[in-house]
This record gives C-alpha cells, sequence and structure tokens, in this order.
C-alpha cells in the first residue's frame, strides 16, 4: 500500500473531567487500526504544545488527519467545545495547504474548513447515529466517492452548498441537501462527513486515502 511506514499526524478530540480538574486528549483506537491497514504509522497531536509548528515538522507527516468530535468553539458554549484543539487543528489546516501535505478532514474537519473559509454552519437534524445514502457531484468524479453509497452520520452541524469555501468543490450531498464531501481544486485535501473509521470500513475509504497519500 502507498503508506510504506510514513507517518499520520492525527487530530484528537478534547475530553473534560470537572470533578478531577483535567482536560484530556482522546484518540478512538479504530483511527490507528484503520491507518494500520494503509501501512502508515499514527501519530496523535496533543492539543497543549507550546511549539505546535516544531513539534509537526519533526513529524514530517505524510498525511494529516482532523478526526471528529467537539463542536468548534464559538459555535457552542458547552462542556463539548474545546478552543484548544481549535488552535491546534487551525495550524494543521494552515501547514497542510502551506506545504501541500495530504489533508484527509473528518466530519468537525470538513466544519473547521468552512468555518475557516468564512462559510457560516447551520444546526442540522437527523444526521446523528443515522445511515444515508449520498449523491455524488462532478468533482467527485476524480475519487472514490461513489454515488448512492451509503455512510454513516454523527454531527449536529452542517453546511449549506452555498458555504463551500473558495477552491474548494461540492464532491458528494446529503439526501437534505447539505454538504458531504468536498475536494479541494489544486492541493490533495479531501473532507468528508462521515466516519472512514467507523464499523465495517469501505474500500472506496482505503483507496481515497490511498490516493491522497499518492499526491504527496
Amino acid at each position: 500500500m502507498s503508506g510504506a511506514g510514513g507517518r499520520a499526524v492525527v487530530s484528537q478530540r478534547v475530553e473534560a473531567f470537572a470533578d478531577r480538574g483535567e482536560r484530556r486528549d482522546a484518540l478512538d483506537q479504530r483511527w490507528a487500526a484503520l491507518l494500520e491497514q494503509l501501512e502508515l504509522i499514527t501519530l496523535p497531536m496533543p492539543n497543549s504544545l507550546a511549539d505546535p509548528s516544531s513539534w509537526l515538522a519533526a513529524a514530517d507527516p505524510a498525511l494529516i488527519v482532523l478526526t471528529g468530535g467537539n463542536d468548534l468553539a464559538h459555535l457552542v458554549d458547552g462542556a463539548d467545545a474545546a478552543p484548544e484543539r481549535d488552535r491546534t487543528e487551525a495550524l494543521l489546516l494552515q501547514q497542510a495547504t502551506e506545504l501541500s501535505i495530504p489533508l484527509l478532514a473528518v466530519c468537525r474537519g470538513l466544519q473547521l474548513i468552512v468555518d475557516s473559509g468564512g462559510g457560516r454552519l447551520v444546526p442540522v437534524e437527523g444526521h446523528v447515529a443515522q445511515d444515508h445514502v449520498i449523491t455524488a457531484h462532478p468533482a467527485a468524479a476524480n475519487w472514490p466517492i461513489r454515488d448512492g453509497r451509503s455512510v454513516n452520520s454523527f454531527h449536529n452541524w452542517g453546511a449549506e452548498q452555498i458555504a463551500i469555501p473558495d477552491r474548494w468543490e461540492l464532491a458528494a450531498t446529503a439526501p437534505d441537501g447539505t454538504v458531504e464531501a468536498i475536494v479541494h481544486s489544486t492541493l490533495p485535501q479531501v473532507a468528508l462527513m462521515w466516519h472512514p473509521e467507523r464499523g465495517e470500513t469501505d474500500a472506496d475509504d482505503i483507496a481515497l486515502i490511498e490516493q491522497l497519500i499518492g499526491q504527496s
């Protein structure tokens, strides 16, 4: 496979334990299992680094993954918001863009891309713990994003098509017309609202990540 021992830097969600005065970084174990299939070494990125740029440079990733979980801090004033994660992932997105490092953004990752590009996120219903079928759009033609595929869904915030940032193209939508996948027009970057790591991994998701890495 195309990973061949390269490193995948993976963002982590933040979990707060008020009774212990702790804020913990956490990563679903299924990410390491998925990336291992691609012969990639998983490097979870801490959210509390004083010098995240130097850490990322030393990691020398073949792939950056923005994972799901936590609302963007300015959207919801709740325990699940994590400003430190917002800062970490903003840096990852910036570095992936400036250095042309392949980027896979999942769920919250797509939300971050839309939000940082000036687009507005909207509350959605019927997208938590429910599978649905996607409709592919022309930009999906160069990627293994299959029309009519059933995908999982675990989000309360979505993006309307009008919110897609410049240089990004619509690749798939949900039945309600909200964005399910976007691809960058010039860089090796793909953002999905579904979770490739959850459930039985679809061969299309493996092929998509391989294609991303191959464009580095």
